[in-house]
C-alpha cells in the first residue's frame, strides 16, 4: 500500500511521461506535492523504488521509468502489460532500427513478433538543435528515423539531434535526439524548439514574463534569456526522444 504522498508522486511521473516521455525534475515534483525541500521528494523516490513502482535508470540524472501502477488505478492492467516511458534505447545508426525500435513497441503486442516492427513509422530528421546557447537555425532533412506510431499520435513530427547540456534537469542529454510535433503555439512549461530572430534555434522551457517570452534551461549552470514576443517563434513541442547508448 502506498501513502498519499507516494501515490500523488507515483501518478504525477506517471502522467508526464505520458505526456511527453520525459520524467519531471525534482524541483517539479518538489513543486507538484507542495514540499518544502528535495529531500522528501528522495526518501519518496525511493519508497517508491523498494515497493517496484518505479525504476531509476543507471548513470542517468534525472531519469526513471514507472515499472506499474497501483492495481486500484488500473485493474489488471500491471499483469497485461508494462508501462514505459516513450523513450527509445539503442543505436541510432541506420542499420539496427528493428533493435532498437522493438523495445519501445513491446507493449503493443504480448506476442512480440517481427509485426511490431513494421507499425513503425518514419520521420525526417532536420539538423541539430541546441540545448545550450543558440546555434544555426533548423537544417534541411539529413535523414530518416523510425519511431512507434504512438509516439507521434496526431499532427506532423520531425526529429532533431540535441548538441549542449541545459536540458539535462529534464532528462534531455548532449547526444539525444529529440522527437518533435510541428506546432507554432504552446502552453507555460512545455518545453519547444523555439526560433530566435528568424537565426537561431533553441531547444527550452516556454515560459512567460509578462509580455516578454522567456525560454528557460533545465540546468541552473544556464540562465533563462528573455525576448519581445516579436523575437521568438515556436517551431514545435517535445513529445519524445531517442537516446544513443
Amino acid at each position: 500500500m502506498l501513502t498519499r504522498k507516494q501515490h500523488e508522486l507515483l501518478m504525477f511521473i506517471h502522467e508526464r511521461l505520458k505526456e511527453s516521455g520525459i520524467p519531471p525534475s525534482f524541483d517539479e515534483m518538489k513543486e507538484a506535492l507542495d514540499l518544502a525541500s528535495k529531500s522528501g521528494i528522495h526518501r519518496l523516490i525511493t519508497a517508491l523504488e523498494e515497493r517496484g513502482f518505479i525504476r531509476r535508470l543507471p548513470n542517468r540524472a534525472r531519469a526513471l521509468e514507472v515499472l506499474r501502477l497501483p492495481d486500484s488505478i488500473a485493474p489488471g492492467l500491471n499483469a497485461a502489460k508494462k508501462f514505459s516511458p516513450s523513450v527509445i534505447q539503442g543505436s541510432l545508426g541506420q542499420g539496427g532500427l528493428g533493435r532498437q525500435i522493438k523495445p519501445a513497441l513491446s507493449r503493443m503486442s504480448s506476442a512480440g513478433n517481427d509485426d511490431d516492427v513494421v507499425s513503425a513509422v518514419s520521420i525526417p530528421v532536420m539538423g541539430r538543435i541546441a540545448a545550450g546557447v543558440p546555434i544555426d537555425a533548423i537544417q534541411h532533412q539529413t535523414h530518416s528515423i523510425s519511431v512507434p506510431p504512438d509516439m507521434i499520435m496526431g499532427g506532423e513530427h520531425y526529429a532533431l539531434e540535441v548538441k549542449g547540456d541545459s536540458m539535462i534537469e529534464a532528462g534531455i542529454f548532449d547526444g539525444d535526439t529529440v522527437i518533435i510535433r510541428n506546432a507554432d503555439t504552446a502552453s507555460p512549461g512545455e518545453i519547444i524548439v523555439a526560433l530566435v530572430d528568424e537565426e537561431e534555434a533553441t531547444l527550452k522551457r516556454f515560459r512567460r514574463k509578462g509580455a516578454s517570452i522567456a525560454l528557460e534551461a533545465a540546468n541552473p549552470a544556464y540562465e533563462t534569456r528573455i525576448f519581445g514576443p516579436d523575437r521568438v517563434k515556436v517551431q514545435g513541442k517535445l513529445v519524445g526522444l531517442i537516446r544513443r547508448y
